[in-house]
């Protein structure tokens, strides 16, 4: 039994259904926001959503201003290009708008434009968080458009450092968003791959959370619900996107995911954050192949759990193994790769990836303490499919 002593924070402000995005407007005024940035990313911007959201925000006397340049695992400079951005336009708050890259920049730009440090400052390291000029975040509105990383319920930002070619964690808890639109409406046009790919890591997150050592009740609870939901409205969400009721309950198991993970990640995600700094690949993707190997590396930890969720997910046969035939049937249906190297990543940087793994912050979530060449040989098994 883990130690039980916690400190807890939980969420935040949520509109959830179909048609809330009208309400986009409002959440920008009850924050005292005049004049907006929205932060999205560049295959949003020519949707008719975007447009209607800044339509609606000049209806209601706010002036929008836009910014785009945001690379599908966000930079340093594009979170510089967005400071830059926010100041020139003299805006007043962000509105988080997009996917889980479009998000994560939007608050780390958020946390930035009243800071006198650099970036990498604020990485989520000690107690960096503690140098953050608190009054000078600006208010945050997240609308997310895919229902994956959850990151509209998270206090942090997973941001790429080209120059050293690695994911860094920017955290800081006045990064969560004080107001949340959770509109299935602007998800129905997701293709089934990326609904898939996202829909796995809202699975990722759940799973790894509940798998966690941490002591966290409320954050279990929350998980297994969450994987629930993933079980029962994912495979209807991919097979037909107009369904709203599908597309509604993967945003919320989407958000239960990153509430949860307050408790911990794990290799999972120490692998597909490390993968993610050298490939450029989709995190979703990634935690979606991972999400076996590191299941099956960790059993000897979290069997007993494993076998309760099987229960509570009314599988006929609820044990270790069945829950992972349920994992791998799953995939296959949803088209999901079975290999890394099925999306053209090599075993070559093996012994890399390995080290960047171990040092990842969701490394220490993990059931099991792996040494970086377990991380290299789980990695390995990921790319030839030896389970």
């Amino acid at each position: 039994m883990s130690e039980m002593t916690a400190n807890w924070n939980y969420p935040n402000n949520i509109r959830v259904g179909a048609g809330r995005i009208n309400k986009l407007a409002t959440a920008c005024k009850q924050l005292g926001m005049q004049s907006p940035l929205l932060i999205t990313d560049p295959g949003l911007i020519a949707l008719p959503m975007v447009l209607q959201s800044v339509t609606q925000c000049y209806q209601m006397d706010l002036r929008c201003g836009v910014f785009s340049n945001i690379q599908s695992n966000p930079t340093g400079q594009n979170v510089n290009d967005g400071i830059t951005a926010y100041n020139e336009g003299g805006h007043d708050g962000v509105i988080a708008f997009g996917g889980g890259s479009a998000l994560d920049a939007a608050k780390t730009v958020a946390l930035m434009v009243g800071q006198n440090r650099a970036l990498w400052d604020f990485e989520d390291i000690g107690d960096n968080w503690k140098r953050v000029i608190e009054s000078s975040i600006a208010p945050i509105v997240a609308v997310p458009t895919t229902a994956g990383t959850g990151s509209e319920v998270g206090r942090a930002a997973v941001i790429t450092d080209t120059e050293n070619q690695v994911k860094r964690i920017i955290f800081h808890p006045k990064m969560l968003p004080s107001q949340v639109i959770l509109d299935p409406e602007l998800t129905v046009g997701l293709p089934a791959s990326i609904t898939a790919a996202t829909g796995m890591d809202a699975l990722s997150h759940n799973l790894e959370a509940y798998c966690s050592p941490s002591y966290h009740p409320m954050a279990d609870g929350i998980a297994m619900e969450g994987m629930r939901l993933v079980k029962d409205y994912l495979p209807r969400a991919v097979a037909n996107g107009n369904d709203l009721e599908a597309r509604t309950q993967m945003l919320v198991a989407s958000l239960m995911g990153a509430t949860a993970f307050q408790k911990g990640l794990g290799g999972m995600h120490a692998i597909a954050h490390s993968l993610g700094a050298l490939y450029d690949a989709h995190h979703g993707l990634l935690n979606a192949i991972l999400m076996p190997y590191i299941i099956r590396a960790n059993q000897e930890l979290i069997t007993v759990q494993i076998e309760r969720l099987g229960h509570f997910l009314q599988f006929d046969d609820p044990t270790f193994n069945g829950f992972m035939d349920w994992i791998l049937t799953m995939r296959r249906e949803l088209e999901i790769p079975h290999t890394l190297s099925g999306i053209n990543i090599d075993e070559s940087q093996a012994a890399r990836i390995g080290k960047m793994s171990v040092v990842d912050a969701a490394a220490a979530g993990n059931p099991i303490a792996f040494s970086a060449e377990r991380y290299a040989e789980i990695f390995t098994d990921a790319v030839n499919g030896s389970l």
